[in-house]
């Protein structure tokens, strides 16, 4: 398997230490009452609102966090994070939705959600699903809770739930996951915490929660390199790595050896303009850099994959996101998120989606590499060939290798003539795309939930918001 190293194991070590500086000396903001008596119990120090931990603290935490995670889906369906494999899963949470027949955008709705987690459903290469869209089309106080509601019955894969801002809301997801299954065998669920280094109450109560119900905890950290974050990306990986690290230990006081999903979502800052880049080559890099730190932990990582700032399916967002992608891909990613992302999280596409399905099979083939062993050496092939009795095409060395993938074929890609090309219509990858996905929505069947499934889904959001009605 190719591999990329963007850190070497001494300035990995260097951020570790550097992070357990921060947080024995600097701390973290969190004022949380039950919070700070769980975490000074453990042996952590307040200094007024800080909470500082000491290094031995951070240490036995981690030592106790498990090296794999799994969880499933409907069908029984296991995603195993950790194991070796590189999973993908959507962006989660864009607010609008962009039509790439008109080249205009528009508030999501309900109805996106819908639609875009049954397209994921029949996505081979998206493992994973997240919410996509947060529906415009229902009160703001529930928008976290809906998205997972109306993804629940429209995906058999291992859906992971939405980010969380308060105890309620871990409750009220936990009691959808319960209709169900088992929410500690089919629920993730993300915190994100404030940076620089603060912990609001709700956001630490909402961890607190997620421990106490045993649900599978991916702390989301989401800085910005130079407004909140240092600006260089080593010191940026630095802050994001204990905002991390501290999420994992409240988390692991509270339920010892919870499973996690180490999250990193390190963006930079434009400097133009002080907006959030999530398509120059530098947040590759930064998701690389977070691969290589959950990994000295020993723990399973998931960060950036597809990405961009672009808003139109051009070519600044294909090769942004292709380079995003590679980055942390070679340096060992267990998990890619960003599947159908645009306009760095604003936005996405169901077209979108189908490029993004494509593009991440050639993520996977280059990171496959390939064999140079005896066979494929092909040393006798080359001399039969050359003795004119056969050839490649029908030597059988060729017919072997072409069924076990060593060129990957593609469904959207060009690759025939201009003739060709002109007498199908003219269509580029993004057009194709759409049709696809279009094709997708209308005939792609998944399984429903019972009648009484959806019936208690529906009560369920109801109360969350105090009897709204759907």
């Amino acid at each position: 398997m190719v591999r990329l190293d963007v850190l070497s194991k001494d300035e990995v070590e260097a951020i570790h230490l550097a992070t357990l500086q921060v947080l024995s000396e600097t701390g973290v903001i969190l004022t949380h009452r039950e919070g700070r008596e769980i975490l000074v119990g453990a042996g952590a120090i307040l200094r007024g609102e800080r909470v500082l931990f000491p290094p031995e603290l951070v240490l036995d935490v981690l030592a106790g966090c498990p090296r794999k995670v799994k969880f499933r889906g409907r069908d029984g369906r296991t995603a195993v994070i950790g194991d070796g494999s590189l999973h993908w899963h959507n962006l989660g949470g864009a607010r609008d939705i962009f039509d790439p027949r008109t080249g205009k955008r528009r508030a999501a709705q309900v109805q996106d959600v819908v639609e875009s987690t049954r397209l994921l459903d029949a996505q081979q290469n998206a493992t994973t699903v997240t919410p996509f869209f947060t529906p415009q089309d229902v009160p703001g106080e529930i928008m976290s809770l809906a998205m997972y509601r109306y993804a629940l019955p429209n995906t058999i894969k291992p859906l992971q739930g939405p980010g969380v801002q308060s105890a309620a809301e871990v409750i009220h997801a936990v009691r959808m996951a319960e209709v169900v299954d088992d929410p500690r065998e089919i629920l993730t669920l993300s915190v994100s915490p404030v940076s620089p280094l603060n912990f609001p109450d709700e956001l630490t109560a909402a961890i607190m929660e997620i421990a106490r119900q045993g649900i599978i905890f991916a702390p989301l950290p989401c800085p910005t390199a130079g407004t909140t974050a240092p600006f260089l990306i080593a010191g940026a990986l630095v802050q994001q790595n204990a905002e991390v690290l501290t999420s994992i230990v409240l988390a692991g006081l509270v339920h010892p050896r919870l499973p996690v999903i180490y999250c990193g979502r390190l963006a930079m800052m434009e400097p133009r303009s002080g907006l959030s880049v999530w398509g120059g080559a530098e947040l590759g890099l930064a998701s690389a850099g977070t691969v290589h730190i959950a990994h000295y932990y020993g723990l399973p990582v998931n960060v950036y994959g597809f990405s961009t700032n672009s808003h139109t399916l051009d070519i600044q967002n294909g090769f942004e996101r292709a380079w995003n992608a590679l980055l942390p891909a070679l340096a060992g990613a267990d998990e890619l998120s960003g599947i159908g992302e645009m306009e760095a999280g604003v936005m996405g596409s169901l077209a979108q989606i189908v490029c993004d399905d494509e593009i991440a099979a050639s993520v996977q083939r280059i990171r496959r590499g390939y064999e140079a062993g005896e066979d494929a050496l092909a040393v006798s092939v080359i001399a039969e060939v050359m003795d004119g009795s056969h050839n490649y095409l029908a030597q059988k060395h060729t017919r072997r290798y072409l069924r076990g993938g060593e060129v990957l074929l593609t469904n959207l890609a060009e690759r025939n003539s201009w003739e060709t090309w002109e007498h199908e219509g003219r269509q580029g990858m993004a057009e194709r795309a759409q049709a696809l996905a279009e094709h997708l929505v209308a005939t792609h069947e998944v399984p429903p939930l019972e009648a009484r499934q959806e019936a208690e889904l529906y009560r369920i959001l109801a109360l969350a918001v105090g009897g709204w009605k759907t």
